[in-house]
């Protein structure tokens, strides 16, 4: 570990063949076991080396990430004593110290005071936990449709992958909005409300991007969100990527709205400079969440047998058993400051800046959109989809760095997104030289 901790830079490294992998496990898992050195020599080896470092400054493509060294260490620390973090009865201290952080997150964002939530693993996990929130909560305020058709939640086109999949399982159907050059707007919002035929079910929510992940763009916050309130609708907003910009001055005033969010995610394990896995779920209001996430159970009732009900983590999402993976997040924050995870967000808004203005002045490149926040999404002129796949996989074999393609209106595309501090101009360099 203190040889991982002390690579700089992290190396990428790159997949390995099914095969070759297979014969170095082969017979590791038996009726015997094997000395724990020889073990660890082939994981570190091996396997480890056959992973795609997400924490290395090269790796720029997906959502990167690049936890702090304090951050990682006090992983080490956390997993060493086996935190069960589902209840204040069993860990009382690492939630009040994760609670500590979701008011920081909750403050930057605008909400009461009263507003809290819980760490789960994921933004998938996250916007599930919401949207069934919203789902039970309309149940509450209204009788179902006497048509026996589903309740439905507008989304727009750009929504993260998750949302589709949430509403899927929660039984709910999208009303797909029209966006506005890729951007859910509250006139879009209205429009569609307006020719929503009402006898196919009530519109309960609406989900709302904070940066979506393929081309970081933030919705009309303030809009969708007024136009939610004046329906009575649940406003959710997916900041999983870029409410971390909240910290970053530059750009905070893109968030303008996301103080009228119901409910709000925010993933530390990318853009806030914490390990796999960790995202933060807000709520406004947290009774309402608690109403629909605590788990009842005989030998459950010591959880909520104090006069005063104490925060568990285990009421406001879909799970009971839970690490406390908002620790690593307390740690890093309280060694380095706030003010050094602005700059450190502010870093990757200015060098996708940079990066735009170098492929406006490259003759073989067309930049699709100015970047709102560090995705940027461009084009090799007479390029196809092979193409772009042959160019990504030698960036990886000759390690100059992990980008994968896109698409961006039905056709192929490059992206590049910049969250690791680290990442250079030279390293960017690189990746646009091999585009002559």
């Amino acid at each position: 570990m203190r040889k991982r901790l002390t690579l700089d830079p992290v190396p990428l490294d790159q997949p390995v063949g099914e095969g070759a992998l297979h014969g170095r496990l082969a017979g590791l898992i038996g009726a015997q076991g094997h000395d724990p050195a020889e073990v660890l020599r082939i994981y570190d080896e091996h396997l480890s080396r056959a992973v795609i470092s997400c924490d290395s400054p090269r790796y720029l493509s997906l959502m990167p990430a690049a936890p702090t060294k304090a951050a990682v260490m006090f992983d080490m620390v956390v997993s060493s004593a086996s935190v069960q973090g589902a209840s204040w009865l069993e860990a009382s201290g690492a939630v009040a110290a994760e609670n500590q952080v979701l008011a920081l997150l909750a403050r930057l964002a605008g909400l009461p005071r009263e507003a809290g939530g819980c760490f789960v693993s994921g933004g998938t996990a996250a916007n599930l936990s919401a949207l069934a929130v919203a789902r039970e909560t309309a149940r509450e305020k209204r009788d179902r449709p006497t048509t026996g058709a589903p309740m439905r939640v507008a989304v727009g086109h750009q929504a993260h992958s998750s949302i589709m999949s949430a509403l899927r399982l929660l039984d709910l159907d999208p009303l797909l909005v029209t966006e506005d050059n890729h951007r859910l707007t509250g006139p879009a919002l209205r429009a569609a409300l307006d020719a929503a035929e009402r006898d196919t079910g009530p519109v309960i929510a609406v989900v709302a991007s904070a940066g979506t992940t393929n081309a970081g763009i933030v919705d009309d916050l303030t809009g969708v969100g007024r136009i939610a309130q004046e329906h009575g609708m649940w406003f959710h907003v997916d900041g999983a990527y870029g409410a971390a910009a909240l910290l970053a001055p530059s750009v905070r005033r893109r968030l303008a709205g996301i103080e009228r969010a119901d409910s709000l995610v925010v993933d530390p394990h990318k853009w806030l400079m914490a390990p796999y896995d960790c995202a933060a779920l807000l709520y406004r209001s947290p009774e309402l969440a608690r109403a629909v996430h605590a788990q009842d159970a005989e030998y459950l009732d010591i959880f909520h047998a104090h006069d005063t009900v104490r925060w568990n983590p285990s009421d406001y999402a879909h799970h009971l058993s839970r690490r406390a993976r908002g620790l690593p997040l307390w740690f890093s924050l309280a060694v380095h400051g706030t003010d050094a995870y602005a700059r450190a967000v502010e870093a990757g808004i200015w060098l996708a800046r940079h990066t735009a203005d170098l492929i406006h002045q490259h003759p073989r490149l067309e930049l699709l959109r100015e970047p709102e926040l560090s995705v940027v999404l461009f084009r090799r002129r007479g390029w196809s989809a092979d193409d772009y796949r042959k160019w990504c996989a030698d960036l990886l074999a000759r390690q100059i760095a992990f980008v994968c393609p896109t698409r961006w209106e039905g056709q192929a595309a490059a992206r590049l997104v910049f969250l690791h501090p680290d990442t250079t101009t030279g390293i960017v360099k690189e990746v646009l030289d091999t585009l002559e």
